[in-house]
């Protein structure tokens, strides 16, 4: 990845540790757990060569960036707020934004919260809070979430997501995927390398802990104006396929494209499918 450079950006009063590749209108690629910018690394270049400038951050607590100690640190108008800042240093005032898991969620969220930063918004199996709220009354998606519902215990998540060197995490990059060795010996690797920096695995889980803390609340959904694309892999472990539905009186700019042979690993998975989609998207 000889053509990324390193960066380091201080705003909303965290350090973080980004990529950056391309020139052009700026993308920023927001990743999920347990991830971190490399999740992007087959969008980066693409992007760039389509006339993008793609910026892919660590996300506070994760791999390089820093890592506040408190779980209030993590609620989501301080995600939303690190955006905010991103998209200031990167000079604009607003920017097409792409995320991924919680990444997807924080992206929402700025489009909700401040529409006028976001150009054009695309989430990646990340569910918009309207259709959460919905679908975690169901027996079907709880039983999917229960991890959730773990990651708000003290110590004990830590204890068993390191046991085995990060064993269970390993596992899920290695089956999840329905295409096989999506993710390489050298990605598990890296993926592993980041979960283990001092810190980083209760920052990450500190995410979880601070939603619910504080819970979903209707209050918070107001709608999207931007452009939208969601790209929905619908054979994912976590989140349910219904989860893609019923959200177009928040999102009226809307458009839904299932993948149905892609697990919730999308951009990893079918790098190829995704950069199609986002860039014809982006230049439409």
């Amino acid at each position: 990845m000889a053509d990324l450079t390193h960066r380091e950006a201080v705003v909303n009063g965290v350090r973080l540790h980004y990529v950056e590749a391309g020139d052009g209108p700026p993308v920023l690629l927001l990743h999920g757990f347990p991830q971190f910018w490399y999740c992007w690394r087959h969008q980066i270049p693409a992007l760039a060569a389509a006339g993008f400038r793609a910026l892919a951050p660590d996300l506070r607590g994760y791999n390089l960036s820093e890592r506040p100690p408190a779980v209030g640190d993590y609620r989501i108008e301080k995600l939303v707020d690190d955006v905010a800042g991103l998209i200031r240093h990167a000079g604009r005032e607003r920017a097409i934004i792409i995320g991924h898991d919680w990444g997807g969620a924080v992206a929402w969220a700025v489009a909700m919260r401040c529409p006028e930063l976001v150009k054009r918004l695309v989430v990646i199996n990340a569910p918009h809070p309207a259709a959460f709220t919905r679908e975690l009354r169901t027996a079907v998606q709880l039983r999917r979430s229960w991890y959730i519902f773990f990651f708000q215990l003290p110590w004990l998540p830590e204890s068993l997501v390191r046991r085995g060197n990060f064993a269970g995490l390993e596992q899920t990059f290695r089956h999840d995927p329905v295409r096989p060795g999506t993710f390489t010996e050298e990605d598990i690797r890296l993926y592993k390398e980041a979960l283990a920096r001092p810190g980083a695995l209760t920052a990450m889980l500190n995410w979880y802990r601070a939603l619910g803390r504080r819970g979903l609340r209707s209050k918070d959904v107001r709608p999207v104006t931007a452009p939208t694309l969601l790209v929905w892999g619908e054979r994912d472990r976590y989140l349910g396929p219904r989860l893609s539905e019923g959200i177009e009186q928040w999102v009226p700019n809307l458009r839904v494209e299932r993948l149905p042979d892609a697990s919730h690993w999308v951009p990893e998975e079918w790098p190829q499918r995704v950069n199609r989609l986002l860039i014809e998207f982006l230049q439409s």
